[in-house]
């Protein structure tokens, strides 16, 4: 296996753009499927199933030194939640509208959302008509959210998420974003203004319950998604 890793295959000329990056990635048996590409780094989604090893990452620096290959179980355990959500969402060759990225949480949507271009086919436009819109929205909001309408006496609104909108992040504690935005040297995600005191009581109760159960959030979703299967009306 070494020797296959050194030489271009077939004496092809690879060059840095995107098609061309890929097609090597292919060539050295790395399934682009479960990575994330930009132009000057490669995330790795899912090492097991990518097949980057040390040695195809050798083979690729070879040809391609300026890029960097990122290997963080972090950033890997972010995608595998999304992807339970995506999985679900998605439909072969969607045309998915992204964020502006206007802020760092919107500039990590985009690139776990990447690879969906080869998995499912899909197109990530900016603007125009698409079948879905792909929102940044992450646990720690939704949780709060619930809790709010629960003090306001309102009760838990189960249809509070538009139908033709995807939440990746959805699953997702700020805590792993913001561990990941600060590793990559991007802005973290900013504290949102409190808007009515209902908001300030959930936000103070998902303190005090963050210090004795920090399972809270993800048992707070299931339990909605319960009541939303089992109850409605």
């Amino acid at each position: 296996m070494g020797l296959f890793f050194n030489f271009t295959p077939n004496n092809e000329e690879f060059t840095d753009s995107k098609k061309d990056v890929l097609k090597f990635l292919k060539v050295i048996r790395v399934d682009s499927r479960y990575i994330s590409y930009t132009s000057s780094k490669i995330y790795i989604n899912n090492l097991r199933f990518s097949k980057f090893s040390k040695t195809k990452e050798k083979a690729f620096k070879k040809h391609y030194p300026d890029f960097e290959i990122l290997r963080s179980s972090l950033f890997q355990k972010i995608c595998s939640r999304s992807s339970k959500v995506l999985s679900n969402k998605l439909k072969p060759k969607n045309c998915i509208l992204l964020p502006k990225k206007d802020n760092s949480i919107n500039e990590l949507l985009a690139i776990v959302l990447e690879p969906y271009t080869r998995k499912y086919g899909v197109e990530l436009v900016y603007e125009g008509n698409t079948d879905l819109i792909a929102k940044s929205f992450y646990l720690d909001e939704e949780v709060s959210n619930i809790f709010s309408e629960i003090f306001s006496g309102q009760g838990v609104n189960l249809e509070n998420q538009q139908k033709n909108t995807v939440y990746p992040f959805i699953n997702i504690p700020k805590e792993w974003l913001n561990s990941f935005l600060e590793m990559e040297e991007f802005d973290t995600i900013k504290e949102k203004e409190i808007n009515n005191d209902f908001e300030k009581i959930s936000n103070l109760f998902m303190s005090f319950l963050s210090e004795i159960t920090p399972q809270y959030r993800e048992n707070t979703l299931v339990s909605k998604e319960y009541i939303k299967k089992n109850f409605k009306s």
